[in-house]
C-alpha cells in the first residue's frame, strides 16, 4: 500500500488509489485485505478512482483496541476525506455490511453497492451464526489461529478436506496472521440478521448482487437489502459464486456507481 491516511482514533489505515474519476472504495471481506481488491480496482480504473485499503488488523494497517464496528466506519470517512470527501462504496460479503453500517451513519457516500451480505434469513441461521460466535471468541481467546481459521472455513461451507489440504497450504500462514480480524467482521454483522431499521436509514442509491450458483439464501439476503434500504435494487449475476468474478462484475458496478 501506497499511501496511508490516519482514523479518528489515530490508528493508520494503508490504502492504494488508482485510475482517474469519481472515486469508488473497495471494502474486503473475512480474511482478506486491500490487495484480495486489487483485481477488481484494475476492471474498475479505467472510468473511476479507485481506492483499495487494509482494513484494521489486516495489513499494512494499525489496530488500536479496543475494537468496534464504529472504528471502522470512522476509516472510512478518513479515507473519503483523504480522497476528495465524497465516495461512492462497494463491499464484499461481510464488507458489504461495513459499507451499508457507513452509509447509514451519514458518510458523504454518493452509492453503495455489495455482493452477498451474509445476513442470517432465518432462526436455523441466526442460531448457527451464534454458536460460530461462541467458537470463535474461544478460540481466538486462547490464540488457537488455527483453529479459528479452521472455524470460519468450515462455516463458510468448506469440506474438511479441502480444509485439511489448506492447513498445508503455503497460505496458511497468512490466513493465521489474519485470523484476530475475524471477530471484527463478525461485530460488523450484528447479531447475524438483516439489520432492518439501519438498513431503512440508508438513503443513497444502493445496488444488492449476488450470484446465481450459490446458496439461494444469499439471494434471499439481497433481495432484502434492496427491499429495506430506500432506494434499492437487486440483481443476480449468472454462473457465479461467493468467490465472484471480476470481469464479471466490473461492468454491472460500472453501469450502477457511474449513475
Amino acid at each position: 500500500m501506497e499511501k496511508q491516511t490516519v482514523s479518528r482514533d489515530g490508528t493508520p489505515i494503508a490504502y492504494e488509489r488508482t485510475g482517474r474519476g469519481p472515486v469508488v472504495i473497495l471494502v474486503s471481506g473475512a480474511m482478506s485485505t486491500g490487495a484480495t481488491m486489487a483485481p477488481l480496482a484494475a476492471e474498475l480504473s479505467g472510468r473511476f478512482g479507485v481506492v483499495v485499503y487494509d482494513r484494521r488488523g489486516r495489513g499494512a494497517s494499525g489496530d488500536t483496541p479496543p475494537y468496534a464496528v464504529e472504528r471502522e466506519v470512522e476509516d472510512l470517512a478518513a479515507l473519503i476525506e483523504a480522497e476528495g470527501g465524497e465516495a461512492s462504496l462497494y463491499g464484499a460479503s461481510s464488507g458489504g455490511a461495513l459499507a451499508l453500517r457507513a452509509a447509514a451513519s451519514g458518510l458523504p457516500v454518493r452509492r453503495v453497492a455489495v455482493y452477498e451480505v451474509p445476513y442470517a434469513m432465518d432462526d436455523a441461521g441466526a442460531s448457527e451464526r451464534a454458536r460460530y460466535r461462541r467458537e470463535l471468541d474461544r478460540a481466538l481467546s486462547e490464540d488457537r489461529r488455527g483453529d479459528a481459521v479452521e472455524l470460519f472455513l468450515r462455516h463458510t461451507g468448506l469440506g474438511e478436506e479441502v480444509i485439511r489440504g489448506a492447513r498445508q497450504s503455503p497460505l496458511w500462514a497468512s490466513l493465521e496472521t489474519l485470523a484476530p480480524s475475524l471477530a471484527h467482521d463478525d461485530a460488523v454483522l450484528g447479531d447475524g440478521r438483516a439489520p432492518l431499521s439501519l438498513l431503512g436509514r440508508v438513503s443513497v442509491p444502493v445496488l444488492a448482487l449476488a450470484g446465481d450458483a450459490g446458496p439461494g439464501w444469499l439471494r434471499e439476503a439481497a433481495r432484502t437489502v434492496a427491499r429495506t434500504v430506500r432506494d434499492g435494487s437487486y440483481r443476480s449475476l449468472e454462473r457465479q459464486t461467493h468467490m465472484v468474478e471480476p470481469g464479471v462484475l466490473a461492468p454491472v458496478l460500472a453501469e450502477f456507481l457511474a449513475g
